[in-house]
């Protein structure tokens, strides 16, 4: 039997779903943006979805599936993407003070991202292969 593999560019822990599905009930929907750095360094803020508004320089990465009936959405600004793009992020949470005015901070917890490379067949699948390079893309 062959296997159908999925790509992503993001994902979520197991803890980090938990605590969203809470938050979810406190705040309503929510959405992420992985912050580009400045005084919160490299974050991803979470927010209710509203509050922070996404614009054309930023790239949605995906989304999380946490167990509701509407995945988390995940962007990005193009700029920090440019740097990232070869990355699979996968976020999670851990004890801490969130950063700005991310929903988590009150509950002594924080987001943080952990990444990893794309392998081979993602960065096939993304684009950014050696077959983009010779001007063919699977997408």
């Amino acid at each position: 039997m062959e296997t159908i593999r999925t790509y992503s560019r993001v994902a979520v822990t197991d803890a980090a779903a938990s605590l969203l599905r809470q938050l979810t009930a406190q705040h309503g929907k929510l959405m992420f943006h992985q912050s580009g750095g400045c005084c919160d360094g490299s974050a991803p803020m979470c927010f209710p979805v509203g509050m922070f508004l996404t614009g054309t320089s930023d790239v949605q990465l995906g989304d999380l599936d946490v167990g509701l009936d509407d995945p988390i959405d995940v962007f990005i600004s193009q700029a920090q993407f440019e740097y990232w793009k070869y990355t699979h992020l996968t976020i999670d949470v851990v004890p801490g003070r969130g950063a700005g005015f991310s929903v988590e901070g009150p509950t002594g917890n924080r987001f943080i991202i952990r990444s990893r490379m794309l392998d081979d067949a993602e960065l096939v699948h993304f684009g950014l292969g050696p077959e983009a390079s010779r001007g063919s893309s699977p997408n």
